[in-house]
């Protein structure tokens, strides 16, 4: 049991790293496409566009954050196949959890662990979604 916390609270150190990386480099890239197109003041449509590539590169964040979760379930043996590994971790960091593939009883304590950092993610991801657009509302009726 102790490996899997030890396990698991390194895997969230890792993830939580790799969120906040990824969230400083999709802000620094929408302030960057807002320079280099000179849209100070968003329309409806430039905002939604900036909207959409802020969510897909979170999203992709999660995806990689995902992945890691799944190679440390091959690595340490919890899951055989890289494809059920990804298929398995994608579904837990999500909290969907099927179900239809479950860790044995020497690694399952670590998947509640990778559940509880999705939920911390996609918490951060949309808090960071909905601040961003108030950032742009708030522009918008100041203009």
């Amino acid at each position: 049991m102790a490996q899997q916390i030890l396990l698991g609270s390194l895997l969230i150190l890792v993830t939580t790293a790799v969120h906040g990386f990824c969230t400083l480099l999709a802000l620094t890239a929408l302030r960057k496409v807002r320079h280099w197109f000179h849209w100070e003041h968003e329309r409806l449509t430039k905002g939604t566009l900036l909207v959409s590539c802020l969510v897909l590169l979170l999203f992709l964040a999660s995806v990689l954050e995902s992945s890691i979760w799944a190679h440390v379930y091959v690595a340490v043996g919890a899951i055989e196949d890289l494809e059920a590994a990804v298929y398995f971790s994608t579904v837990t960091f999500t909290t969907l959890g099927y179900g239809d593939l479950t860790l044995g009883p020497d690694w399952r304590l670590l998947a509640s662990f990778e559940a509880v950092n999705g939920t911390m993610m996609f918490g951060w991801s949309t808090s960071l979604v909905v601040a961003y657009l108030q950032r742009m509302t708030l522009h918008r009726s100041d203009s």
